[in-house]
């Protein structure tokens, strides 16, 4: 049985309070995954105010006509979804491609969206989630939706399910949209180079990341993940009709 009620459905953020919270203190006292500073190595690295990005990407994205017909249609089905569950973290750039174009979605279709963080004030060290040694976070929420991948599991992020009016799941999509090779890029992009030292990579690898993160590219991966989840509430409520 589910842990997502009405009641701990209500608990997560809606986009604007998401977006305020990550600028906060508390939010900024967290530990942050350490590889996402160019200079850290190890978990535990001060976090970063990524309030202003997630501000400036929700300013500028927007649905096709298409993406918001779809939603639209959906939404007014007698089983369509109504409600969004995510879990988040304001260090994963996946995150911060996907949030705010889920608040769009949100918007558009009329469809209540709640965000949660994945973790309390230290950042999860290990491959599956505690609850009882880490009550402060959501590691019960994130047990429910592990990435099954490679031959493990993995809690990866961001985490999106979509709901009936009576929470009812009808469709869970994690961390980016099949179109996206990220193993193999970040594989790629990652590896040291012939004479470079790792150090030297490393530095590299930072710069490349950041220029994707700020390409055409991540538009089009926010966009695909979307039409994937679009495509799969009509096929889930397609194949359930008599």
């Amino acid at each position: 049985m589910s842990i997502v009620t009405a009641e701990r459905f209500a608990r997560g953020m809606t986009f604007d309070e998401y977006v305020k919270y990550t600028g906060s203190a508390e939010n900024l006292a967290r530990e942050a995954f350490g590889s996402y500073f160019p200079d850290s190595g190890s978990m535990g690295a001060a976090r970063k105010d990524n309030s202003g990005v997630l501000r400036e990407r929700y300013a500028k994205v927007r649905l096709s006509d298409q993406q918001v017909a779809a939603i639209t249609w959906l939404a007014a089905q007698p089983n369509g979804p109504a409600k969004i569950l995510v879990i988040s973290e304001d260090w994963s750039s996946d995150c911060r491609r996907d949030v705010p174009v889920l608040a769009r979605l949100a918007e558009a279709g009329g469809l209540e969206i709640r965000i949660f963080n994945r973790d309390g004030k230290k950042i999860l060290a290990q491959r599956r989630p505690d609850p009882a040694k880490f009550p402060d976070g959501n590691h019960d929420l994130m047990l429910e939706f592990m990435n099954t991948k490679n031959g493990g599991e993995w809690a990866s992020l961001p985490v999106v399910v979509f709901y009936t009016r009576d929470f009812r799941e009808l469709h869970r999509y994690i961390e980016y949209p099949a179109i996206y090779r990220k193993d193999a890029i970040r594989g790629h992009q990652q590896a040291v180079r012939p004479g470079e030292t790792s150090a030297q990579a490393k530095e590299r690898d930072a710069g490349v990341f950041l220029a994707m993160q700020r390409s055409p590219f991540f538009d089009i991966w926010a966009s695909a993940g979307i039409d994937e989840m679009l495509a799969a509430m009509f096929e889930k409520l397609t194949l359930a009709t008599p």
